[in-house]
């Protein structure tokens, strides 16, 4: 499901008014959308219902109910902890993945910004900031890729090309734009784009500062290279022997091809022929699921990390909320000490001398200094002692 971003803010002010939530922030990615909300009443499924439709979000009664269906509410330690495992990627479909934490800071950060959300959500994302850096820093979730593109390039730069290699990108689709991204970030600035539709290829090739070619001219292109990066929909090989040596234009050191295409688009007599340093998607593939299994086992300590930051935080809430209700405590004392001076007992402390008035305002202020820090102290005692 995805929310229309527009005027998402007003009606995010609507319903927290009308159902009295005094925080709330709304996260979405490619694959949720959560509310996150404090609030001193049950959150249950009649009171989502009621504020699915009262956010007016375009579903008719039945998209509800689909809605309604799918839906998961968490409350008290049990949000907290889907929180944490949420920015710590374990909720995800890729377990490991970073995308998600900044995700979630941006979003609070912007209903932070609109005055969405408080002092009790500050805390929360505090907790939340702290054990996502640990997870990410302290565990190996999301050290080693499984992205089969990222693999490539890592295959890639332990071959140690130069930056000015010369790069022929056959195919213009998503794969070869993402290594081509990775490769341009490196500053690799050489490249040759090859595709069936010239428009795309040309699309590609300004990105990178290339030139651009239909598919054919890979029979006639003479400008030679030092690496081949393919990924192609095409069914028979397009890197033949004959076309692998024409492209070589002479040249006799091992170069490099990248074949990223299911099957690949080199024949198998290239490999054979040539020296080639060939990196190709099966391999890739039986490395992203290594790496994936990995990070599955280093979940066990992703969830110790999130257990121990959940009973942290804990103390932490009970102390801020101690000090928030005593935060009156310094006002209340004042209002009692001007009320003896200034009306109580006034005609008494008018009737002392200057002397006398400077004792009693000295005793005063003493008295109050300390009357200010004895309930603070007490309540802390308790909190340690409870």
């Amino acid at each position: 499901m995805v929310i229309c971003q527009e005027n998402l803010t007003d009606k995010l002010r609507r319903v927290k008014l009308q159902f009295d939530i005094p925080e709330i922030f709304y996260l979405a990615t490619c694959n949720r959308v959560e509310f996150i909300m404090a609030a001193n009443r049950v959150i249950d499924s009649d009171f989502t219902e009621r504020f699915i439709e009262t956010l007016d979000i375009g579903l008719c009664s039945e998209h509800v109910g689909i809605f309604m269906q799918g839906a998961s509410v968490y409350e008290d330690n049990e949000a907290l902890n889907h929180l944490l495992r949420t920015s710590c990627s374990l909720e995800s479909m890729i377990v490991g993945e970073k995308e998600i934490f900044p995700q979630m800071r941006k979003a609070y950060e912007s209903c932070r910004e609109e005055g969405l959300t408080g002092d009790y959500l500050r805390m929360v994302m505090n907790t939340v900031v702290k054990t996502a850096k640990e997870v990410y820093t302290n565990t190996n979730i999301s050290r080693n890729p499984i992205s089969v593109v990222s693999l490539a390039y890592r295959k890639l730069k332990d071959l140690h090309l130069c930056t000015n290699a010369r790069v022929l990108i056959i195919g213009a689709g998503e794969t070869n734009r993402n290594i081509s991204k990775y490769l341009q970030k490196h500053k690799f600035s050489n490249f040759a784009v090859f595709n069936r539709t010239l428009s795309k290829a040309k699309q590609l090739a300004e990105d990178l500062g290339g030139e651009a070619y239909t598919l054919d001219a890979l029979k006639t292109y003479n400008k030679g290279f030092d690496a081949i990066i393919t990924c192609t929909s095409c069914v028979e090989p397009i890197i033949t022997a004959e076309v692998y040596k024409s492209l070589l234009n002479g040249e006799t050191d091992k170069k490099t091809i990248v074949d990223l295409a299911v099957p690949n688009d080199t024949a198998p007599e290239v490999l054979t022929t040539f020296p080639v340093n060939f990196i190709e998607v099966h391999s890739l593939n039986e490395v992203a699921k290594n790496n994936l299994q990995e990070r599955y086992q280093e979940q066990v300590h992703a969830e110790k990390i999130i257990e121990q930051n959940i009973s942290e935080f804990l103390p932490i809430l009970k102390q801020r909320r101690i000090e928030v209700a005593m935060r009156e405590v310094p006002e209340k004392i004042k209002e009692i000490r001007n009320t003896a001076i200034n009306s109580v007992f006034a005609e008494e402390v008018q009737g002392m001398d200057q002397q006398s008035r400077e004792i009693l305002e000295k005793v005063m202020n003493y008295m109050e200094k300390k009357y200010i820090s004895v309930p603070m102290i007490m309540a802390k005692e308790i909190l340690i002692n409870s």
